[in-house]
């Protein structure tokens, strides 16, 4: 004969629990949701306002039509401004901004794989010092330091007589693509150093001492190992040097004069100078185009896993 359970033992202690059910749980997951977009709500407004709408009117901008007086009218849209991507001057100066971060990256990563390399095989506080240094840097603004270095490399400026002293050039740096391309390298930099230093000190180092047993050597470990293992910080870094130094304009604007155009200086020109806003809007559009290119490829190389 079967014993009935008490009631408390049946209904429990506090009266009848509630029973999870999909209808309970998606409720939950609604009610969840819904907070975090109330908590993301202002960060949603901003970047409505201050990025989206914008970038929308440029956009718009880039398919309407320029007056002969230099008026940017949104009416008979049109993709004339497009067109002028093909001219002789435009492909010119994309080109050379390609070189220009192209070589800029290339250099970062010359650079910043030892550098990052070294702080990561150190003790705890000498790795805290060190990352302290590499951000010193982002404490003062960047175009107080970029006119910085327009004073050393000036004609009597400390870089310059250094250079001059040694025998390796005679001439003015300042106003080349070289200082362009020095301006660049120290202002992106840390961006190198940061995820190539975050993808390096997380490999298990037992891996590498692995390699060592099976008869590797130190160039060998590395590049079956180490090099693996970082690429994603690799990856990383260039794409956040790459991708602003293609758009650069303050630094080829005060460390080049502009002598040497790029693509950040062209849309300038084309904005205030030129008076074609359709013309800036479509090769602002471009370069937003190839920026947001090198962050998918930064996603599918597995970047999102630093």
């Amino acid at each position: 004969m079967s014993v009935a359970a008490p009631p408390d033992e049946a209904q429990g202690v506090d009266g009848p629990s509630e029973v999870a059910t999909p209808g309970l749980e998606r409720q939950s997951e609604r009610a969840k949701a819904r907070q975090g977009f109330l908590l993301g709500l202002p960060a949603i407004l901003y970047l409505l306002v201050f990025f989206v709408i914008p970038l929308g009117i440029v956009v718009a901008y880039s398919f309407a039509t320029r007056t002969r007086s230099g008026r940017t009218e949104l009416r008979d849209w049109n993709l004339n401004a497009y067109a002028r991507l093909g001219d002789d001057i435009v492909l010119t100066v994309a080109w050379r901004s390609l070189w220009v971060a192209a070589l800029t990256t290339v250099i970062c990563i010359l650079l910043a794989y030892p550098l990052a390399y070294f702080i990561s095989t150190r003790s705890a506080v000498t790795r805290n010092l060190l990352l302290v240094g590499i951000m010193i840097p982002f404490w003062s603004n960047f175009l107080i330091r970029t006119y910085a270095w327009r004073v050393l490399l000036d004609s009597d400026g400390l870089v310059t007589q250094m250079v001059q002293a040694t025998g390796l050039s005679d001439g003015r740096i300042l106003f080349t693509t070289n200082a362009v391309i020095l301006g660049l390298v120290y202002g992106y930099l840390p961006f190198m150093v940061l995820p190539l230093y975050a993808a390096i000190e997380r490999i298990d180092w037992s891996l590498v001492e692995g390699a060592r047993d099976l008869y590797a050597n130190g160039w060998g470990a590395f590049r079956r190992v180490v090099w693996p293992l970082s690429k994603p910080g690799v990856v990383a870094g260039s794409i956040l040097v790459f991708v602003p130094s293609f758009g650069a304009y303050v630094t080829p604007a005060i460390l080049g004069g502009n002598k040497e155009g790029l693509l950040g200086s062209y849309i300038v020109l084309q904005f205030l100078s030129a008076r074609n806003g359709p013309v800036g809007s479509a090769v602002s559009v471009v370069v937003l185009g190839v920026m947001l290119l090198g962050t998918l490829l930064y996603f599918r190389s597995g970047g999102k896993n630093l």
